[in-house]
């Protein structure tokens, strides 16, 4: 009957990933796989604004305000 190790391991310099597992046997042979993610490129918050679309409805805090007040006075009516 197959088992299965799961372990979470930090890859080395060179690309190295070393798996320690007592209760293998020398000689065994095993069938390894890798998964992994891609790193994602991180950003900061501004970057991920500015990436945006360059036409905003909003220029100013102001102006997010006025319109958010202009909605709440329409649902009174």
């Amino acid at each position: 009957m197959q088992q299965m190790v799961r372990q979470q391991v930090t890859v080395q310099p060179g690309g190295r990933v070393e798996l320690v597992c007592p209760e293998l046997e020398a000689g065994q042979t095993v069938e390894v796989l890798v998964l992994h993610e891609p790193a994602l490129p991180r950003r900061s918050a501004w970057q991920i604004i500015n990436d945006g679309p360059r036409e905003r409805l909003f220029k100013t805090a102001q102006e997010v305000d006025d319109y958010l007040a202009e909605e709440r006075a329409s649902w009174d009516r």
